[in-house]
């Protein structure tokens, strides 16, 4: 066999940071079950004409043919991809199952989506996601938009990452200025001022001509609402000092102003509105998120979504909905690269149990059984060679302990290896301290 290469985009962390990649999804999942989601997985497949089917993603999609001797692949209703995030499949996943589920329907989903685009620090074409969204029947009350940002930053908060701020806008406030404005194309507008961050106001101001026919003028004041940018309610003022007023304007700057303030109330500082933020998928019609960590600004978003209100919807029901995903992998990726986050330890392993012989193992099977019925993660010596070689194994792997059970009647010893201590202990009755316990991410 040759020898094996990486295969770039596809990231496989080594057991430290597997670990601290596992405690980052304990902390997320358990913040969004406190806040009543409910846990979700879906298939990794759908057809490709419902992935394609919503914004320009038909270059990023992983198609499938069913097996390797297929060389002419599917074709038509059998054509598959791998989903490339989590809402197309979650939408799917609400229409096949409308009658078995009560609504609002509120789930989490924390599941590996696959993205063909080129990869780069922090960008990856398989990596993990943890999805919130709430659909309701029809209508969808406006006050969940206010509460995805609350849900996400107590998840972030409880993380040992830099802190975060998450950037808001409404998409009708876009679409409401635009038409204010005249311009008759608000989703080609929309698309051009999403890239205002990567190729700059002339360029995006050339775009809007181009694809959105925006006159000067059009251009002048599509780029002045996006340079807006308040920490309050105030932003809505400065909107309104542009001169221009449409219904569906007035509508979004009255929902964003909600969750800015339902964001301030909850967690001064967390949210900011943006008015540059467009998200580029069509499907988002409402608020719209974006998430930087501070520190690290110049990567981009690494949690964003946004309200839907056409994504899933079957004749005249409608299911709309509003969800956030935060890029576990994405997040991970940039910390693990800047050796901003460790792990005390690379093994789940509190105590090693030494062996005095190879006929006295089932001794040491015995302490370490009854250690790990008190929840003690304990393992015994590969071999029964000295003491010495014994204790140097769990350096190397970052084990705190070495149990030595006592010979002809003695009691057992228990060695904090680090500090050198070593005292009598019962398997029955000794704990380690709380913070040994479990290995400590920081």
């Amino acid at each position: 066999m040759s020898k094996p290469t990486p295969i770039s985009g596809f990231p496989e962390w080594t057991p430290g940071q597997r670990m601290i990649e596992q405690f980052v999804l304990d902390r997320i999942r358990a913040t969004f079950e406190l806040y009543g989601f409910a846990p979700l997985e879906t298939r990794s497949v759908e057809p490709l004409d419902q992935l394609l089917r919503k914004g320009e993603t038909s270059k990023e999609v992983y198609v499938l043919r069913r097996l390797q001797a297929d060389t002419d692949g599917p074709a038509g209703d059998d054509a598959l991809g791998l989903h490339f995030d989590l809402t197309v499949p979650f939408a799917r996943y609400v229409l096949e199952n409308a009658g078995k589920l009560q609504f609002p329907f509120r789930r989490y989903q924390i599941q590996k989506v696959w993205r063909g685009e080129r990869p780069q620090e922090g960008r990856y074409r398989e990596f993990l996601q943890a999805d919130i969204d709430i659909v309701d029947r029809d209508t969808l009350p406006a006050h969940y938009e206010a509460e995805m940002p609350l849900v996400i930053g107590d998840a972030l908060r409880s993380l040992p990452i830099p802190p975060v701020r998450i950037q808001v806008n409404n998409r009708k406030i876009c679409e409401g200025f635009y038409r204010g404005v005249g311009l008759t194309d608000p989703e080609a507008a929309l698309r051009a001022v999403d890239k205002l961050d990567k190729i700059g106001p002339a360029r995006v101001a050339e775009l809007l001509a181009e694809t959105a026919g925006a006159s000067e003028a059009q251009a002048k004041a599509c780029l002045a609402l996006a340079e807006i940018s308040a920490p309050d309610a105030s932003f809505a003022d400065a909107v309104r000092a542009l001169g221009v007023s449409d219904p569906l304007l007035d509508e979004g700057i009255e929902e964003l102003v909600a969750v800015v303030e339902t964001a301030a109330a909850h967690s001064p500082g967390l949210c900011v509105a943006d008015l540059r933020i467009a998200r580029g998928l069509d499907y988002y019609t409402g608020t719209v998120y974006e998430t930087q960590m501070i520190g690290y600004e110049r990567f981009g978003s690494i949690c964003s979504g946004g309200r839907y209100d056409n994504l899933a919807s079957s004749g005249t029901v409608r299911f709309p909905g509003v969800g956030i995903s935060i890029g576990v992998t994405r997040l991970l990726g940039l910390l693990f690269g800047a050796d901003a986050l460790s792990v005390s330890r690379t093994v789940p392993t509190c105590v090693l149990v030494a062996v005095t012989s190879e006929d006295a193992r089932p001794a040491s099977n015995r302490v370490a059984e009854a250690l790990r019925s008190r929840g003690v993660p304990t393992e015994v010596s590969p071999s029964a060679a000295k003491f010495g070689k014994q204790i140097r194994y769990a350096e190397r792997r970052g084990i705190p302990y070495v149990w030595f059970p006592g010979a002809e009647g003695a009691a057992d010893e228990v060695k904090d290896i680090r500090s050198g201590e070593q005292i009598a202990a019962a398997a029955g009755e000794w704990t380690p301290p709380r913070e040994d316990l479990k290995p400590l991410v920081s």
